[in-house]
């Protein structure tokens, strides 16, 4: 039975999400898509539990007067029918809190934030550059978890909590009612001022837990913080400092704890003292009312277990109220984060790109990163189909944007980039990135096997063809004395966060590896072996030439000697190309070029200095 119910929802659909909207209560309506009709079931269930308690006491008062108007011997004679339907819908009941139970438990209090924080993370694993440097990944991974059950939590309250609540007060002053219309007076007046407490505590506790919840992400976000950063922490000698400055952190939510502990303690005080005062007042009353024959045994004992039930019941609501306005704030700050529109996006009619050439244009290209300065200002490049190009310049240049525009990370602000005559801006993301292979200057290897890092670049590939990527990378032989702390070995060893466990070297070339198994028409090195000694470097330079066969290349590199041997050298000086050409003639012009050079080479270029250029110009592409 339990995996019936276990099964009615699906947690993983393969439907795309689409960016829910940024109003409240929108964004609730819309996390709830496949998942209403068995919040509407439940909801059914826990109103009629409501009704039935608040019956109970109704048949509670019943007993008692059938007891006082029949003798013993007699109670099953008089009463038989009445005692076999009273039995009959308690054993229903038990069916009907099952019900309930299941598709609270069972069908939604798993699957229903799982299905979220599925959703939540393929939609911000589509976001783009731009909204990845404006956050902390773990202030990120924080919301997508707390937000998920913050939603789930919501609508459990107000299916359960609510409607359960609703239907219980309208049954008990029915109730009420029928003994006599005088007990209404305590109950009502009790209604009123507990509402009143409601109204004044549970929107303040409502924006203390909005705060709350922003102070508990950057709490998070700044631990998380120092654990990804921990080797520069500990380079710099600042465990210290990472500690102060998440205390800082934890202070401002410790305001917020205090502010949230103080109104609960005042309301819990003020909730008692109203429900002391209706257990005296309804007592009162119909003690007053028996008193004058105005009311049987049966309905003082009906009212009064009524009060001391309400007395259970105020404290399960205050808490429960108080809970969904933390929830509220909960999901009011995850909103911000979650229902963020991409920057970066598909269009409705984008095409798979198609590479058969590998031939890429530049044409009137302008970016700014939105600062309104352009990074990169009318750049106009076409590179042929196989040809190996170098961008050379300044830090700040706009070598790398180059690159980063062609991946499209980012959109241009004007102009247009085409590769085999294909504006990327009208191919998917996906294909696009799939005809490009880089490897970057700062190598991040996910924490996973050997294995899986290498195979990212071809998913599909078999193991001979992944053993032969990491030997063409030199990579194998270190590989094979790897191990990690839980006995795994070679290939099926973990590498840590980020790589942490392997040296730079050691990761740039599984990234290598990685880039040489994808195999793809167009590559993009980005300081490619500046994590690599000299002598490892020398040895992968055959590989990465045979790499490069055949492919249309973009290399950046801030050692000039290792792409001096391309087909042409381009060179950027604050966002515009300023000279182009192979080295030879580049130094010949004797402008930025050569001034970079003459920098790199000490200050000048003697013979030797010459003589080495030449031979490198000669030599196999780097």
């Amino acid at each position: 039975m339990f995996q019936l119910f276990e099964r009615l929802v699906q947690p993983y659909p393969e439907t795309e999400p689409s960016p829910p909207p940024q109003r409240f209560m929108s964004f609730l309506w819309a996390c709830t898509r496949g998942l209403r009709p068995y919040l509407l079931a439940m909801t059914l269930c826990s109103a009629a539990i409501g009704a039935f308690e608040a019956a109970l006491f109704a048949v509670l008062g019943n007993v008692v007067d059938w007891l006082a108007a029949t003798s013993p011997e007699r109670l099953w004679a008089e009463q038989r029918g009445h005692l076999i339907l009273l039995a009959v819908v308690l054993a229903a009941s038990t069916l009907l809190v099952a019900l309930q139970s299941a598709l609270k438990h069972q069908a939604m209090a798993g699957n229903f934030p799982m299905l979220l924080r599925w959703n939540f993370h393929r939609l911000l694993l589509g976001q783009s550059m731009y909204f990845y440097q404006d956050e902390f990944a773990g202030r990120i991974a924080t919301k997508v978890m707390q937000t998920a059950l913050a939603v789930r939590d919501t609508w459990m309250i107000l299916a359960e909590l609510m409607v359960f609540v609703v239907i219980y007060f309208v049954t008990i002053m029915a109730t009420l009612g029928s003994f006599s219309v005088w007990l209404l007076l305590p109950f009502g007046g009790w209604v009123l001022l507990y509402a009143g407490a409601l109204a004044y505590f549970v929107p303040r506790l409502g924006r203390v837990s909005q705060a709350q919840a922003d102070a508990r992400s950057l709490m998070t976000g700044r631990i998380t913080d120092a654990y990804t950063n921990i080797a520069t922490v500990k380079l710099f000698s600042h465990t210290h400092r990472e500690a102060g400055y998440a205390r800082s952190a934890m202070k401002e939510f410790m305001v917020t704890v205090h502010g949230q502990m103080r109104l609960v303690t005042a309301f819990e005080i003020v909730n008692h003292a109203l429900s002391m005062l209706l257990i005296a007042s309804t007592a009162g009353v119909a003690l007053w009312l028996w008193m004058q024959g105005q009311a049987t045994a049966g309905a003082l004992a009906a009212a009064t277990a009524m009060a001391l039930r309400l007395n259970g019941i105020s404290h399960w609501v205050m808490w429960e109220m108080a809970a969904l306005f933390e929830h509220i704030g909960t999901v009011r700050d995850g909103i911000g984060t979650l229902s963020k529109a991409r920057t970066v996006v598909d269009r409705a009619d984008a095409r798979p790109l198609q590479v058969p050439r590998g031939e890429v244009r530049f044409e009137h290209v302008r970016f700014g990163y939105g600062s309104g300065k352009p990074v990169i200002d009318d750049l106009s490049l076409h590179i042929r189909p196989g040809e190996k190009v170098g961008l050379v310049g300044r830090s700040g240049a706009g070598k790398s944007t180059v690159v980063n525009l062609l991946l499209r990370l980012y959109d241009v602000e004007s102009g247009r980039i085409l590769v085999d005559g294909q504006d990327i801006a009208h191919a998917t993301q996906e294909s696009l990135r799939a005809q490009i292979g880089m490897v970057t200057q700062d190598t991040s290897l996910l924490h996973r096997s050997v294995r899986d890092n290498i195979l990212y670049g071809r998913p599909d590939a078999d193991d001979a063809q992944m053993h032969s990527a990491a030997r063409r990378a030199e990579a194998a032989d270190f590989i094979a004395g790897l191990t990690d702390p839980k006995g795994r070995t070679g290939y099926d060893a973990h590498v840590g966060e980020r790589g942490v466990k392997l040296s730079g070297g050691q990761r740039q070339r599984i990234a290598i590896a990685r880039v040489m198994l994808k195999d793809a028409p167009i590559l993009l090195l980005d300081e490619a072996t500046s994590a690599l000694d000299s002598e490892v470097e020398t040895a992968i330079q055959a590989s990465l030439y045979r790499l490069m066969e055949g492919k249309t290349v973009v290399a950046i590199a801030h050692r000039l000697s290792t792409i001096a041997a391309m087909d042409r050298l381009i060179v950027l000086d604050k966002g515009r190309i300023v000279e182009e050409g192979d080295h030879r003639s580049l130094l010949a012009r004797g402008g930025l070029y050569a001034r970079l050079w003459a920098h790199q080479s000490g200050g000048f270029l003697g013979e030797e200095a010459e003589d080495d250029a030449d031979d490198l110009a000669s030599a196999p592409a780097a």
